[in-house]
């Protein structure tokens, strides 16, 4: 038996600190994690069902994993997370290549299942729990600069638009004491950041703590250990949320905010439970109390019966809000959801002209607020190497920016001031401030 697993992570950073509870399960049992598939005994696919694309991704993977397979008979191949839980024993059916099938809920059963599946037996574990949060379980990570950390699972929102709750279940949290000790000892091993995740995090309740508590007893631990969370539903934003998030530095001052449609009607629809006036709300509230945040938010365009006036009150909104970044999607139908029983009715051409536009003005105000930032000192947490230069280093600010700089000595997990220089829609560029006031010096001389 080959115990060197590899996992392949699809989706949002949930499924990313779900692949660490993984490991940390599998470890206990003697398993290593192998840095390719093709040195693994166990290949997982830890999958996102959110949206088509992402289950279409996943599926032409496995048609990769196949030939990996016929190399090696003795190979094992699971399909685990959300994909797993909505396509339960079909999954087997469909793609004789998957040995196991386990939903997010499940994974303290992985051993028994490899075991049996080593023996030839095919497996399935998918039921959903209202309990489970693998409070007593290590995640398995390697050293780094960030960490993410799941503070509570599923959701009770219901969006009609949305698979979450029939792929994850309904709330439940974490206690905060568990999840503070977890901060302490990120802390301990040097980690400079850490993310409070859950699919509503603003909900998170240990029946004696809401979120402003938790993340305000995250931010005690270390004050040199940048504080982030998402993500937040505008319904549960409170004010003693965002007060907390002031009054406490190392708190970052980003705020992931979906709205998802500037139109009320569309809103209705999909069982947002606010509407665009309290958005609005929300955001000037936001904005009073925490000066220079940044604000991101998610978009779909093409909802079912979203008109063109609709799409222009979408529009409206991100002019007046002018949201530092956006995650912007066509509407994609889900099976089981309560939007895939309503007419697709809304052209794809239609879906993706309106798409084109929002993501047209949204690139413009994104290019407008990083150009204000030239000229200013920020505050940069180095998370590693250039993507396009190994001269240069990648790091982001309190806010969430990306600003690229010459790597001199800097390491990552430096905090470092850097001066802008120049800015594209998505990334800031710099200096060193010491080595730009040298330049500025030199010119001047």
């Amino acid at each position: 038996m080959n115990r060197k697993v590899f996992i392949e992570t699809y989706g949002c950073q949930m499924n990313v600190a779900d692949t660490e509870v993984i490991l940390g399960i599998l470890t206990k049992e003697g398993y290593t994690p192998a840095e390719k598939p093709e040195d693994a005994g166990l290949i997982l696919v830890n999958t996102c069902s959110v949206r088509e694309h992402a289950e279409q991704r996943v599926l032409g993977r496995l048609g990769e994993l196949r030939r990996i397979k016929r190399q090696q008979p003795g190979v094992l191949v699971g399909l685990l997370g959300c994909m797993a839980e909505r396509l339960r024993g079909s999954a087997l059916e469909q793609e004789p290549v998957i040995d196991l099938v386990v939903g997010p809920d499940e994974y303290r059963k992985l051993p028994e299942l490899i075991d049996r599946a080593f023996e030839g037996e095919k497996g399935i574990a998918v039921r959903l729990s209202r309990v489970e949060n693998y409070e007593d379980i290590v995640p398995f990570r390697a050293d780094g600069v960030s960490a993410w950390i799941s503070v509570m699972r599923g959701c009770d929102k219901f969006c009609s638009f949305c698979i979450v709750p029939f792929t994850r279940g309904r709330e439940r949290s974490r206690s905060l004491d568990g999840v503070v000790k977890e901060v302490e000892s990120l802390s301990a091993r040097g980690f400079k950041e850490v993310t409070l995740l859950g699919q509503n995090v603003n909900s998170y309740s240990d029946g004696k703590h809401d979120f402003a508590d938790l993340l305000a007893a995250a931010a005690r631990v270390d004050s040199t250990m940048r504080i982030r969370f998402t993500t937040s539903h505008p319904q549960d934003l409170s004010g003693k949320l965002i007060s907390t998030i002031a009054s406490h530095e190392n708190i970052c001052s980003c705020i992931h905010l979906p709205v998802q449609s500037g139109s009320n009607r569309i809103l209705g629809l999909m069982n947002r439970t606010y509407t665009r006036e309290h958005y609005l709300s929300l955001v000037s509230a936001i904005r009073r109390e925490i000066p220079g945040v940044a604000l991101s938010t998610d978009i779909i365009a093409g909802f079912p019966t979203e008109t063109d006036e609709d799409h222009r009150m979408t529009l409206d909104l991100l002019r007046e809000v002018r949201f530092d970044g956006a995650f912007m999607f066509n509407y994609s139908p889900r099976e089981g959801t309560p939007s895939y029983r309503m007419s697709d009715d809304v052209p794809a051409e239609t879906k993706t002209r309106r798409l084109n536009e929002i993501i047209s003005i949204q690139k413009d105000i994104s290019l407008e607020n990083n150009r204000a930032l030239i000229g200013s000192t920020v505050t940069v947490l180095v998370d590693g190497e250039s993507k396009r230069s190994a001269d240069y280093v990648m790091g982001r600010t309190g806010t969430n920016k990306i600003v690229i700089f010459a790597r001199g000595s800097n390491k990552p997990g430096s905090c470092v001031p850097v001066t802008i220089h120049g800015a594209s829609p998505a990334t800031l560029f710099g200096n060193l401030a010491s080595e730009f006031s040298a330049d500025r010096e030199a010119m001047s001389a």
